[in-house]
């Protein structure tokens, strides 16, 4: 599985009998004087610089690491995180020619995102000939989203010329976790109904029933919805314009602010780290106090309103990096949410950390869960299932 960004290509190898991480790893600062790649193989961290810059010399390196384990007889098929599909792709596909093109149609709805990966699969087919390699949308669970969710109320032909709607971004994990967790709670998916948070540096949060996307967070891009650690979320679009008019912004210079510059380091002032904003609001940072305290309101209004196109609530899921590691978060996002009944457990909630799935509210109360995404066994299995 590789997972390409644009200085950086997340790794995995995996065995799909038993669903085990093999060897996984990072290459990172790709346009650096001195690019690297860690792994972590079971019991074992290795660390070596890459021979030059770029996305081939890191695929090279990944190559490298899978001959010294002795791995690459047993790599069968190569899944690739492509992060915008728009309305072409509904599912993981096999990569040619045609779909080559097709990602690169998509370009300007994810600039920061498609080229990247372009050049990440580019460089396995390279480095791996002969190897199916199948693209996996971040878009894709997300088709299944109605026109009355999906569609802005601007002019038709901004849609039907240009593809301007809201698509819907982090698939693989909402479909991930909802699937663990109707397996946890022993209901056949298609009798569920979740609201997924997905929380990391990148937030958002779907409605899913019976294991089909009905509404999401993001939107055209990944800008849109809940505060996210350097992007803004959801502002009023008139803002573009007032900014224009009084700072003397471009456009451009207006849109690298809120994706790089807002969310939680925008609010605080200080880092768009979880951890660290918990560690400074404890101390009295009142910058970190209302980072976290917008970021929870937010997601605590955004998962109430995922109930509507549900009709009924089976539970409501935390999972990312933050999800999945701040029970400040959880217990500030619940205690927003008692009106629909909440009662969260603070024994569970606290223990709930590093990789662990459960329940964290007491008996009588709507459920509310931790699962742990696991979206690179994701990437592989749909990868396989296309192949299959």
């Amino acid at each position: 599985m590789l997972n390409c960004g644009s200085s950086s290509i997340k790794f995995a190898v995996l065995n799909l009998e038993d669903k085990r991480t093999v060897l996984s790893g990072l290459a990172e600062r790709l346009f650096e004087a001195q690019p690297r790649l860690k792994t972590n193989p079971p019991g074992l961290t290795e660390e070596l610089e890459l021979s030059g810059p770029g996305h081939a010399r890191a695929v090279q390196g990944i190559l490298q690491l899978l001959e010294r384990q002795g791995l690459p007889g047993q790599v069968t098929q190569i899944g690739h995180r492509v992060v915008h599909g728009g309305e072409r792709f509904k599912q993981a596909t096999c990569i040619d020619d045609e779909v080559l093109a097709q990602i690169e149609a998509c370009g300007p709805l994810a600039p920061l995102h498609n080229p990247a990966n372009l050049l990440g699969i580019r460089a396995a087919m390279e480095a791996f000939p002969g190897l199916p390699q199948v693209a996996v949308f971040d878009t894709a669970f997300h088709q299944t989203m109605p026109p009355h969710a999906y569609r802005y109320a601007v002019p038709e032909d901004w849609y039907t010329r240009h593809g301007v709607r809201r698509y819907g971004f982090h698939g693989t994990s909402h479909a991930y976790v909802t699937q663990e967790a109707a397996r946890m709670l022993e209901i056949p998916v298609q009798n569920t109904c979740f609201v997924s948070a997905h929380l990391g540096n990148g937030c958002s949060i779907a409605a899913v029933k019976g294991g089909k996307s009905l509404d999401t967070s993001m939107g055209l891009t990944p800008l849109e919805g809940l505060v996210m650690g350097t992007r803004s979320g959801d502002l009023d679009p008139g803002l573009h314009a007032f900014l224009a008019e009084n700072l003397k912004l471009s456009l451009g210079e207006v849109n690298d602010v809120l994706n790089k510059k807002s969310g939680l380091l925008g609010l605080s002032g200080l880092s768009n780290d979880m951890r660290e904003l918990e560690r400074a609001a404890a101390d009295g940072h009142e910058g970190a106090q209302l980072a976290l305290e917008v970021f929870c309101y937010r997601l605590a209004r955004y998962a109430a309103a995922m109930c509507v196109p549900l009709g009924r609530l089976d539970a409501l899921i935390f999972t990312g990096g933050i999800g999945e590691n701040s029970a400040l978060v959880r217990a500030k996002t619940l205690g927003y949410l008692t009106w629909l009944g909440f009662v969260l457990d603070a024994d569970l909630n606290r223990v709930m950390i590093r990789g662990s799935s459960g329940l964290i509210t007491q008996p009588g109360s709507p459920l509310a869960l931790v699962i742990h995404t696991n979206e690179e066994l994701m990437i592989a299995l749909e990868a396989q299932e296309v192949l299959s």
